[in-house]
């Protein structure tokens, strides 16, 4: 997708008071979709997911070599934003089941012998391109900033970082409802639940900070995990009202068979940390619709819903579904003073990746031609059946969540 070779890095004028903004796009870099391969603001860069094709568009041919050829992409969109690979403090990594975890964790060292980066890892469905594997990235512009964390959370020979503090922020590592050290998972899924948070709670305690300082996470869950019982035992560790952005999302695997994984971001002072919640949104108990860490704003994935009285979805195409789902997070984004225009870095989850073109043509209409956000693209389960139900409601086609910068 992209090659080391450097860069145009495009300048964004800012409003007064706002983070500078630098479109990084290294030269021979061919997006394809209407996003930037990378975002500077403020003191942190943006990766887009990168894929495993070489400058001649061809995938090597084994699975450890398309892993390795994914973090050549990443490095040179980090490279050609001044930066170095130890710069990267926190990752999310998208495997078809033709790449296996063992390929991931055989590569991964080769590209972070020291001090690695917090890392989620998880299995989709299919990805843009075809691509067997993709990556995406935050990196932190003052390495001295960077610190790992971690207290027991991951086994003395992980090659991942299980935290990674940086300029106020803690990246937190997928963590699966496994035990790590004896590779255990409880047979309740309930407890399977309480024990890949208890690893989380455990990384931010190492950090000095509590659930209270989460302002995002993704719960990652398959099909072997009821959402019912993981959002039952999710609600009780955060305040009504008042909990983390989230994007929840059902995948087709996990390492090592687990059935739920957590990730997410935390602040460290929470003074700087304020739920934003529209009107026409009511309080949850899961997840607040856009939290503020300092300058940055974490938004839930939204979907094409309807919200209130006779809410749910009724559009029976991407496209429609896709203007809803802009119109729900511009409520958040309005409701914190802010417009697409602010918008950094997406994820988008689509249910039929044959539906990507029509995808993109209504999604980037959203944002500045001249400096989408970075964004992750990914397919996490086979096509729903599409027919409505009973109640004239159609199935979900896709679903987006968005970080922001004042």
């Amino acid at each position: 997708m992209t090659t080391p070779i450097l860069v145009s890095i495009l300048t964004l004028a800012s409003a007064a008071g706002a983070a500078e903004r630098r479109v990084v796009f290294p030269a021979g870099a061919k997006p394809v979709g209407p996003y930037s391969p990378g975002i500077f603001a403020g003191d942190f860069l943006y990766v887009s997911g990168q894929g495993a094709r070489t400058a001649s568009g061809q995938f090597p041919p084994s699975p450890e070599e398309q892993v390795r050829q994914c973090l050549e992409n990443v490095k040179s969109i980090v490279e050609a934003a001044g930066l170095s690979m130890e710069h990267i403090v926190y990752t999310q990594v998208y495997l078809h089941s033709s790449v296996t975890y063992d390929h991931l964790n055989a590569v991964w060292p080769k590209f972070f012998p020291k001090n690695p980066p917090a890392r989620a890892a998880l299995g989709v469905h299919r990805m843009p391109t075809e691509t067997p594997v993709e990556i995406n990235a935050v990196a932190v512009r003052d390495l001295a900033a960077r610190k790992a964390v971690g207290g027991s959370a991951l086994p003395a020979n992980a090659t991942i970082s299980a935290g990674v503090l940086a300029g106020g922020r803690l990246y937190i590592s997928g963590l699966l409802g496994r035990d790590p050290e004896t590779g255990r998972i409880p047979e309740a899924p309930a407890d399977q639940v309480r024990l890949a948070l208890e690893r989380v709670g455990g990384v931010l305690k190492a950090a000095g900070m509590d659930f209270r300082n989460l302002v995002f996470v993704n719960p990652y869950l398959t099909k072997n995990m009821p959402m019912r019982v993981m959002n039952e035992v999710y609600a009780k560790y955060f305040e009504f009202g008042n909990t983390p952005a989230r994007a929840t999302i059902v995948v087709s695997h996990l390492p090592r068979d687990a059935s739920i994984e957590f990730t997410g971001v935390a602040i460290a002072n929470l003074a700087e940390r304020r739920a934003v919640r529209p009107k026409n949104m009511a309080p949850s108990a899961t997840a607040s619709p856009c939290v503020w860490a300092a300058d940055t704003l974490y938004c839930s994935a939204k979907a094409g819903f309807i919200p209130g009285p006779n809410g749910g979805i009724w559009a029976d195409n991407i496209e429609d579904q896709v203007r809803q789902t802009m119109r729900n997070l511009l409520d958040g984004i309005e409701e914190a003073g802010l417009d697409f225009s602010r918008v950094v870095a997406s994820n988008v989850y689509v249910d039929n990746l044959d539906e990507f073109v029509r995808m993109n043509a209504v999604y980037g209409k959203y944002f500045p031609a001249v400096a989408p956000p970075a964004r992750t693209t990914v397919s996490p389960l086979a096509p729903v059946e599409r027919r409505r139900s009973e109640t004239g409601h159609f199935p979900k086609l896709e679903e987006v969540s968005v970080v922001a910068v004042r």
